[in-house]
């Protein structure tokens, strides 16, 4: 019996320690397997915020190389620039050196400064062209293909002429200066002057283009009158656009004489032979003649048959006074400056890949198109933070585009030859954002965020519309070559009858002189 027991007790001592064993077993199982998906949890979570991380710490590091691309496209375009004005100076200087008494001698020199002149531009345009963003790109001073050299030999030499400012009055310590003063006819705006500026032919224009405002029975009337008066009484040449000449022949085989194009390469070429360009139309015909031209603009002579007119001063009734006075010389006019704008998308590759350059006469607008969604928009002056603009839009406008968009917008009005951007938000969403206007030296840059909502939409001059995506950038800065137009009296006097006839400026009614009075 005893050891039947005690066999019995030795069973359930054996039998009770595998009964714990198996649940620790089982606890210990469950346990482990619990830790494993805690630790993969825990690693996944990991490991996405790393990636957030990393990709914010990315996104830091291409802004950072794109201002650093974008300041290096501007140092080179300025240091394009200055090599410009001093090949300019260096070639006008050669010229007064080997200046002989001879006629035959001076026109070889000519011939030589003209050629050096050439080269130092081509020089130019190659050097510029292989750094990035600046002016030469869009010009064709220098030597040009084959089909290029038979259209200028078609053509007599342009007329030359010289700007001054002047003060009125002859007691002033003021005197005139000589800012611009070269043969080929192109003006710069290497020295800029806020005074009044003259200009003065040295030789008589030959060669007039005439662009007319379309669709309007009265402007193709005058302007076949205009035509005839100026071959007959001051026989001139005289270019149209190709529709106008097709309806000046169409009406009469006489209009024969008159020049035109027929492909996009002869308007790059048209600053080399125009002397002088008259509008007929309103101020949106004034930004069709800019437009034509990329580089250097001849004088313009706007004739108001539009709307409000406020860069049209002359009226076409005493078309025949003003050019006769106009051709004689010399001449008041406004330098009109206009913007240079480059579209540099997020997927370029470098700071040279550019959409560009755009020229602008009045003003460049980004705003939100369609989307319902506000902009949101970065703003950088010469790599300095400025705001970031939350609203409808933005505007950057000349001081001609004041009285235009920017004015509807709150801007304020300001005298066309004051060289400045205006910076002017579009309904901005609030209470403390006012217009600025910024110097004409300086370059903006507009981005859009890459936590934008929405796209933004760029346009320009109202026209050439342009979708700015996450991560684009518009760049805007003052243009070498502004847009003179001619001056009924002075631009003083223009600008403030323009504001007056047009936006009736502070018109209200007089008080009476028979109210109260201070005694």
């Amino acid at each position: 019996m005893a050891p039947s027991k005690s066999n019995s007790k030795g069973d359930a001592s054996v039998s009770c320690p595998q009964e714990n064993g198996g649940l620790n077993s089982l606890s210990l199982l469950s346990s482990e397997k619990a830790v494993q998906e805690l630790l993969e949890q825990s690693t996944l979570q990991e490991t996405d915020d790393h990636l957030i991380e990393f990709s914010e710490a990315m996104r830091t590091v291409a802004k950072a190389l794109r201002r650093a691309a974008e300041g290096k496209a501007s140092a080179h375009a300025e240091a394009a620039e200055w090599k410009r004005k001093y090949e300019l100076e260096r070639v006008r200087n050669l010229h007064l050196e080997h200046k002989g008494p001879s006629h035959r001698e001076s026109n070889r020199d000519d011939e030589r400064i003209e050629n050096l002149a050439r080269r130092s531009n081509d020089q130019s345009e190659q050097c510029c062209g292989s750094n990035g963003i600046c002016s030469h790109e869009v010009l064709r001073d220098g030597e040009c293909d084959s089909d290029s050299k038979l259209l200028l030999h078609k053509f007599a030499r342009k007329a030359s002429f010289k700007l001054s400012w002047c003060c009125k009055g002859d007691q002033s310590d003021q005197h005139k200066h000589d800012i611009v003063s070269f043969e080929r006819g192109n003006i710069t705006t290497a020295e800029r002057s806020s005074k009044q500026i003259s200009l003065k032919w040295e030789t008589h224009p030959q060669t007039v283009l005439i662009l007319t405002k379309p669709n309007s029975n009265s402007v193709r009337i005058l302007c076949a009158e205009m035509v005839r008066w100026l071959r007959e009484q001051k026989g001139l040449d005289i270019y149209v656009e190709p529709r106008v000449r097709g309806e000046l022949v169409t009406e009469s085989s006489y209009y024969n004489f008159v020049h035109t194009w027929k492909e996009d390469t002869e308007i790059m070429l048209l600053h080399t032979r125009v002397d002088l360009v008259v509008t007929l139309g309103g101020d949106g015909t004034v930004l069709w003649a800019a437009s034509m031209f990329k580089g250097p603009v001849p004088p313009v002579v706007p004739f108001s048959l539009g709307s409000l007119g406020f860069m049209t001063p002359f009226h076409s009734e005493r078309y025949r006074d003003y050019l006769d006075s106009l051709l004689k010389g010399p001449i008041s006019i406004t330098l009109r400056h206009r913007l240079q704008c480059h579209v540099i998308r997020e997927a370029a590759k470098n700071e040279y890949e550019t959409e560009g350059p755009i020229l602008v006469l009045n003003e460049v607008t980004i705003d939100r198109g369609i989307s319902s969604y506000l902009t949101n928009l970065e703003c950088y002056c010469d790599n300095s933070f400025v705001t970031c603009v939350q609203g409808d839009g933005l505007i950057l406008s000349t001081t001609s585009g004041s009285t235009a968009y920017s004015l509807a917008a709150g801007g304020s009005m300001v005298h066309p030859q004051v060289p400045g951007i205006l910076f002017t938000p579009i309904c901005p969403h609030s209470l403390s954002f006012r217009p600025l206007i910024l110097p004409e030296y300086v370059t903006l840059r507009v981005q859009v965020p890459y936590n934008s909502r929405s796209h933004a939409w760029a346009s320009f001059d109202g026209k050439d519309r342009k979708r700015l995506a996450a991560g684009d950038a518009l760049v805007c800065s003052m243009a070498p070559w502004p847009v003179p137009t001619a001056c009924q009296v002075d631009s003083t006097n223009d600008f403030l009858t323009s504001i007056h006839d047009g936006l009736h400026w502070n018109l209200r009614k007089t008080q009476s002189f028979d109210g109260p009075r201070d005694i």
